[in-house]
């Protein structure tokens, strides 16, 4: 139970960009340059300090609807907690979640 939430969050904070959250950091993107050949994602030489925005990541909009479906989300009693309290609308995040949310 605990695996599949861990499992959850990183895959969630990873593609939702959550500042601090994500593994995607500046020693993964340098990684890249190495492993694969994906030069959207790597550093560029003249600003090494700046991480250009992964394709899978939705911008603000999209965040806010992601958010507001999983508030909307209706499970039947006893198979889901209210998922709605774990969503944080103003940071366009979830936290507060436990192993059996």
């Amino acid at each position: 139970m605990h695996i599949e939430k861990n499992v959850f969050d990183n895959i969630f904070n990873k593609v939702m960009n959550i500042k601090g959250k994500t593994k995607d950091n500046m020693n993964a993107r340098r990684d890249l340059k190495i492993i694969c050949n994906r030069l959207e994602l790597e550093l560029d030489e003249h600003r090494p300090n700046v991480m250009p925005k992964a394709v899978y990541t939705p911008e603000k909009e999209q965040k806010r609807r992601v958010c507001e479906w999983i508030c909307g989300l209706n499970f039947p009693d006893g198979y889901a907690s209210n998922l709605s309290r774990c969503v944080d609308m103003m940071e366009l995040r979830m936290h507060a979640m436990k192993s059996h949310n």
